[in-house]
């Protein structure tokens, strides 16, 4: 019989135990920082003219080598150079998009794995 009530008591200290060893949520250091996105150049829907260059501001949470710009599906080069307390980035439109409105499409990473999307839509003469 005290075999069995070791045995209880045992099993009632382990599981006590495993669900306290990942800790308070409240004090996790895991939560992300919102990467924000501004400034961006050309407003939305304006009219501009092929291979324009466009531009934003993408805030310090962002890890710079992150930041990736697709217009159309394509990958767009950009450069990406510190500003304050963020990150100035300039692209240029690529020259096979004429004639038609276009999606800047944004997305970026932060710490802990977070991550950001914003875009916005210009329209592109002939």
């Amino acid at each position: 019989m005290k075999l069995q009530n070791i045995l209880w008591i045992a099993i009632l200290l382990i599981i006590p135990a495993n669900v306290w060893a990942y800790g308070d949520s409240s004090t996790d250091t895991g939560i992300c920082n919102k990467l924000n996105f501004s400034d961006f150049t050309p407003v939305n829907s304006a009219e501009v003219a092929p291979q324009s260059t466009f531009s934003f501001f993408a805030s310090g949470a962002a890890y710079p080598n992150s930041i990736k710009v697709t217009i159309k599906g394509q990958t767009v080069p950009i450069t990406v150079t510190p500003k304050g307390e963020g990150f100035k980035v300039t692209g240029k439109l690529p020259d096979t998009v004429k004639g038609a409105f276009a999606k800047i499409n944004i997305e970026a990473r932060g710490a802990n794995q977070c991550e950001g999307r914003a875009g916005w839509l210009v329209k592109v003469t002939e």
